[in-house]
């Protein structure tokens, strides 16, 4: 019945219409490697379509103009519809599958509660909704990613759910991470780390050697985390190296990495493989969303982590007077 409403084993459509919104385009990548780097999906007219190979199931990511990001639950055979009003984004309907409807339906239930009530009610859905893929994205979403991620629960559901899915590969790269960003918390020591930056030079943990260090987690995709660069810019220049910079690009393509780097005279480190998220830099520090940072002493102690840009600035400035 699948095929028979427009599309074929094998392949993953997805198409929409957007109200308030003529031309543009949107860009879409996997969470979970099941597609190699960026992809564009055209706007016209506010309407868009997007079809590509898919022989299992993905969590998709798609990044729209004003750089908000909504996530598809992909599989092979299935047509997913995008509706809404570019205005009103928090309220955009996605259906087509029963992940990507459930899904729609608790994110509208998170729009009526106040931020404190977010976690429990998030944690009740993944006790209740444990062979979901919608779980696995907000586990990761609510527990791991933001200024004041929560591991102990994110061990806890992480643990709970591989009971259900002992062979499921996210949540046994998921638990992986974990380990990571225990190893890599608040007041505990950054991990020693080699790799090569862009120009081909060596940086280790002893490169991050100013009074205070930021690493940095950005994409030339991602307005937000290249905005954050380009403050952090004057700082750089204003503090010299008393404050040690180090970018983490996920660009799937080193020059585009390059790109951008030139385009905004930046001056510290960069390291970009082209592998995307699955960049040892990134589980070495446990990150897992972009755009995301560490602040760090000159001793190497972690000492905050996903700072608003605001609060970055500010305990920059106030480290360093």
């Amino acid at each position: 019945m699948m095929v028979a409403c427009g599309t074929e084993s094998g392949k993953f459509r997805l198409e929409g219409r957007l109200r308030n919104i003529n031309q543009g385009e949107f860009w879409v990548y996997s969470l979970d490697g099941a597609m190699v780097g960026i992809d564009t999906i055209p706007v016209r007219n506010g309407r868009f379509s997007y079809e590509m190979d898919l022989y299992d199931q993905t969590t998709l990511m798609i990044v729209f103009p004003n750089y908000s990001e909504q996530p598809v639950f992909a599989k092979s055979g299935a047509k997913v519809t995008i509706k809404g009003d570019a205005t009103h984004m928090k309220e955009m309907i996605i259906e087509g599958t029963s992940d990507n409807e459930e899904m729609t339906m608790f994110r509208m239930e998170l729009n009526d509660l106040t931020p404190p009530d977010i976690p429990d009610a998030v944690s009740k859905f993944i006790m209740e909704n444990r062979d979901s893929p919608v779980s696995i994205f907000l586990l990761q979403r609510y527990f791991l990613q933001g200024a004041a991620p929560d591991y102990r629960q994110a061990r806890v559901l992480t643990e709970m759910l591989l009971q259900e899915n002992p062979d499921n590969g996210q949540l046994l790269k998921l638990r992986k991470q974990l380990k990571n960003l225990e190893n890599c918390a608040v007041k505990k020591q950054m991990p020693k780390f080699t790799a090569t930056d862009i120009q081909g030079r060596k940086v280790t943990e002893k490169t991050l050697n100013g009074k205070v260090n930021v690493v940095l987690a950005w994409a030339s995709w991602s307005y937000p985390s290249v905005s954050l660069q380009r403050q952090l810019k004057p700082l750089k220049q204003k503090y010299g190296d008393d404050l040690g910079v180090l970018g983490i690009s996920l660009d799937a393509h080193k020059d585009i990495c390059q790109r951008s780097i030139a385009r905004d005279s930046l001056k510290w480190s960069t390291v970009c493989d082209g592998r995307m998220w699955e960049t040892p830099l990134l589980q070495k520090f446990g990150i897992g969303d972009v755009p995301a940072n560490l602040l760090i002493d000159q001793k190497g102690r972690v000492l905050s982590r996903n700072l608003t840009p605001q609060h970055l600035e500010e305990r920059i400035k106030k480290l360093l007077k």
